[in-house]
């Protein structure tokens, strides 16, 4: 079989053993990145192929007629046309799991940074006010803990539950937002009375049409003007603007996201304009420790070497959307 690799700068391999992907097959062509004008050229005679961010689509699909196997370098599929490869017999299979601490640890990070006003404050001894202060500590801007704060969750899925269970290490109290799709569960609240009673908001659903702008005006209207969005999900979960308007309005007390509607964001996004302590925007790293980066790679041999025994694993499948 012969495979393809269309974006391996995008896991950043100089600090990552790459040994067994290339010997998990004896075919390989990797291209450290693909412009989208170069996709169906270097597809055409594969019968696999890995992309984490590069975008495979419905005419390329059409035209790579040896194509079996999509391995997605990532948990989220929203850049492969999935109904296209159903059709044609492709399997799709992503990583699962890979970057649970990565992205737990990188949730808290944000919003203890938020909480503790760690920013604000490391400016100020930049600046040498705590050498001029009147006493032996300076703090004149209001410092918080996250113990007995309420966190609601919008997508419960394994990142999902990992927060909540480091959450509660911190003492507070965590509620879920009841699935946008099939049957609601007993042990959930409607994503509307989270939004109005939950101190942070911390976003882990994928990207799907019931997700695209999930959290618009009317929702940043709705939370507590003390309240933290989270958003380490993906960056069409939230309106952009919307979320900017709410910050600068005082509708929301602060906010952190690690992705944005288009990646890399242009120079005019509402996210890079706003500049305040009360914006946390780190660029798309939540999943990047080195480790989840290994585990990653690990993910995909195993779907490879699944795929070639006949027994695919982590198959993704059009309805396989929404929020769990």
């Amino acid at each position: 079989m012969h495979a393809v690799i269309l974006d391996l700068d995008s896991l950043n391999p100089q600090d990552l053993d790459l040994a067994p992907l290339r010997l998990c097959l004896p075919d390989w062509a990797f291209h450290a990145q693909t412009l989208p004008d170069q996709v169906a050229q270097r597809i055409q005679h594969a019968d696999i192929i890995v992309t984490n961010k590069v975008r495979i689509t419905q005419e390329h699909i059409s035209a790579a007629a040896k194509l079996r196997l999509i391995c997605v370098a990532a948990t989220g599929t929203d850049n492969i046309a999935l109904e296209a490869a159903a059709r044609a017999g492709i399997v799709v299979s992503n990583a699962r799991n890979y970057a649970t601490a990565s992205v737990v640890e990188h949730v808290f990070s944000m919003l203890l940074t938020l909480i503790r006003q760690l920013d604000s404050y490391r400016e100020r001894v930049r600046n040498g006010d705590w050498v001029h202060s009147r006493h032996f500590c300076l703090f004149d801007t209001t410092i918080s803990e996250l113990s007995g704060k309420t966190l609601g969750i919008v997508g419960y899925g394994v990142l999902g539950k990992a927060v909540a269970e480091l959450a509660q290490a911190f003492s507070m109290q965590v509620q879920i937002a009841q699935r946008l799709y099939g049957p609601p569960l007993a042990d959930r609240i409607p994503l509307q009375e989270l939004l109005a009673t939950s101190d942070i908001v911390s976003l882990h659903c994928p990207l799907s049409d019931q997700t695209r702008g999930l959290i618009g005006t009317a929702e940043l209207a709705s939370m507590k003007d003390s309240a933290i969005l989270i958003n380490t999900a993906r960056g069409g979960i939230v309106d952009e603007q919307a979320l900017v308007s709410a910050l600068r309005d005082n509708r929301i007390a602060a906010a952190a996201v690690d992705v944005a509607q288009q990646e890399p964001p242009g120079a005019s996004s509402p996210l890079l304009g706003y500049r305040s302590p009360r914006l946390i925007v780190t660029p798309h790293i939540a999943w990047a420790s080195q480790a989840a980066r290994q585990r990653l790679l690990t993910e995909i041999v195993e779907n490879i070497e699944a795929f070639q025994r006949g027994k695919p694993r982590n198959v993704i499948r059009p309805a396989a959307t929404g929020v769990p």
